[in-house]
């Protein structure tokens, strides 16, 4: 194996290619957060991101993120829920994530703050919109995202709101794909003028392995990064 096969390699052209795509976009490198996705990796992948110097790790299940936390408990990690919701799993995800990136109805809204309430705690949030037209992906449409926050800041202040998130069409066009991104951002700019109490829309995450460059152009804050950091995984990625 050579120097380029190893994670550190693989993580080291992922940071070179965020500073580029920064630098052409005319922003900081340092505006983009890069948030590692470990879900189907076990253990000793993540031990050996650790001491690369990764410490939050995105997840798409919250079956997967306690099996993690518990193997790897007392390593100050943080896991983060990236993948879909289902309500009755809120109470795991009360209990083992430091942030959910999938709030996508209210129902779950409900869900998560009784939780959080018999829990003592609160939960950085950011809410999934949908900006392509494919069946398979989730999140709530552009227009319900604005009565949606002003609802969650009004009745669930255990929910602490700091952005959006949103995953692109699977498409080889990249004016579509660059279109998903756009609409977030477009719909974050709009929003942001409200200045709605107890809400941030700081963060904007978006963009994956394939797409983050595109992502990053268009405005992402965070882009979560899978394959191209911990190699191949067993299965195709559905994300």
């Amino acid at each position: 194996m050579t120097a380029d096969d190893t994670m550190a390699g693989r993580l080291a052209r992922i940071q070179q290619r965020i500073r580029e795509a920064c630098e052409r976009a005319g922003r900081p490198s340092g505006s983009v957060t890069l948030l590692p996705v470990s879900k189907t990796f076990g253990e000793d992948a993540i031990r050996e991101a650790m001491a690369l110097g990764l410490t939050r790790f995105g997840e798409n299940k919250t079956q997967e993120i306690r099996q993690k936390a518990e193997a790897l408990a007392g390593l100050g990690l943080q896991w983060v829920l990236i993948g879909h919701l289902q309500t009755n799993k809120a109470k795991d995800a009360a209990r083992d994530t430091s942030e959910v990136q999938s709030l996508d109805r209210v129902e779950l809204a409900d869900a998560l703050h009784r939780r959080l309430q018999n829990a003592g705690r609160t939960l950085d949030v950011l809410v999934q919109v949908k900006t392509s037209s494919e069946p398979s992906k989730y999140g709530m449409a552009l227009e319900e995202v604005g009565p949606f926050l002003r609802r969650i800041a009004a009745d669930y202040p255990t929910l602490r709101v700091q952005g959006l998130m949103t995953l692109a069409v699977n498409s080889p066009n990249a004016d579509e794909v660059r279109a998903c991104f756009r609409a977030l951002r477009e719909l974050r700019d709009g929003l942001a003028k409200e200045n709605i109490p107890g809400v941030s829309l700081d963060r904007l995450s978006m963009g994956m392995s394939g797409d983050f460059e595109l992502a990053i152009e268009e405005g992402s804050t965070e882009v979560r990064i899978g394959s191209a950091i911990f190699g191949a995984r067993s299965y195709p990625d559905p994300q």
